[in-house]
């Protein structure tokens, strides 16, 4: 029984375009951290990205583990998870494929952002544009993509779309014979 109201086309395309800008986000992120080190606009070489000074200066209920875990040797091994997992998952979310898996990643990854560095001083930090106390960009990112999950953006446009009805017109091909 589907007592769903359908989406309207303002509804869809307003979908979609998040699920771009999230995308997007992730993607450029990923990207930017795998092709660290670069050129500052001086000419100077810019130092590699690393997770250690985050994980180092973690402050939520799991920082002890992920200290732990920078201070036994295991940043290369995260790093390399981040850029991949990034990079993933804004190729997923900008084309639309395997979005509902795209969509677990990225709350995965803004969950541990955020449970790593949970705002709760409620004051400008350095290093922050804002000044945040429970709520910031990475947990309002984060009810965004859980709106994406909600909405299944992949039903709606992208390569998810196609790939659904190419297996139809298969499965529909093979049970006409």
């Amino acid at each position: 029984m589907n007592n769903a109201t359908p989406l309207t086309l303002m509804q869809q395309i307003a979908l979609i375009a998040l699920r771009t800008l999230i995308g997007w986000h992730f993607l450029y992120e990923g990207y930017y951290k795998l092709m660290l080190p670069g050129w500052s606009s001086d000419g100077k070489p810019l130092a590699a990205w690393t997770s250690a000074g985050y994980l180092k200066a973690a402050t939520g209920p799991l920082a002890p583990i992920f200290q732990a875990m920078a201070n036994k040797g295991w940043i290369g091994w995260i790093d390399g998870a981040v850029k991949i997992g990034l990079l993933l998952i804004g190729l997923s979310l900008l084309l639309g494929l395997f979005t509902r898996l795209g969509c677990w990643g990225a709350l995965l990854l803004l969950a541990m952002f955020y449970v790593l560095a949970i705002p709760t001083s409620g004051s400008p930090q350095l290093g922050n544009e804002g000044t945040y106390l429970f709520v910031n960009k990475t947990l309002i990112e984060g009810a965004a993509v859980l709106v994406l999950l909600a909405f299944n953006t992949g039903a709606i446009a992208g390569l998810d779309l196609l790939w659904r009805s190419r297996n139809t017109v298969g499965v529909r091909g093979v049970s006409a014979q």
